[in-house]
């Protein structure tokens, strides 16, 4: 029985990863031009202009746990592709000294966005993997004025075992 088990577990795993190679063919190169891009990864959810570099934000959201950003220089050509939503990415944001908008460019738009009366803040959720292992939610908290006042990470309540089944 467990000889059978171990071979169809084989089995799958090597047609998920034979249909996984199949997606979208090789990765896209730094230098591909910017409708590559879009043939490639379609519309982008969002457009954030970066000094002379214009980022293309592709959300895997509400659930999802990936945002990836692709830079696109000047010349209409990928500069990086980059998956944001990252602890590194995640440190480069400094309460009392990032702003919203910064906050987009560095990790792209919150998944959820929650509203506080008192103390005027509004809350951004970002669902992430955190250390590739945890399923974690990070929320940034901004002011009224746009200005960063804290970050607070945990467990991403929606993907634990007493959130299953509620609705």
């Amino acid at each position: 029985m467990v000889s059978l088990l171990r071979r169809a577990a084989s089995a799958a795993s090597a047609l998920l990863l034979a249909a996984c190679a199949g997606l979208g063919g090789p990765a896209l190169a730094p230098g591909a031009p910017e409708a590559e891009v879009l043939a490639r990864l379609g519309q982008p959810t969002h457009v954030y202009q970066d000094g002379d570099a214009r980022l293309l934000e592709y959300m895997r959201g509400p659930m999802g746990q990936t945002t990836d950003m692709a830079r696109i220089g000047p010349d209409g050509r990928l500069q990086s592709l980059t998956q944001v939503l990252t602890t590194e990415s995640f440190a480069r944001i400094v309460p009392g000294v990032t702003r919203q908008e910064q906050v987009l460019r560095i990790v792209g738009a919150p998944s959820e966005v929650r509203v506080y009366r008192h103390p005027g803040m509004r809350a951004w959720n970002y669902p992430y993997r955190e250390s590739n292992v945890w399923d974690s939610m990070m929320t940034i908290y901004i002011d009224d004025t746009g200005l960063v006042r804290r970050l607070e990470n945990g467990p991403d309540p929606r993907r634990m075992p007493s959130h299953w089944g509620k609705g």
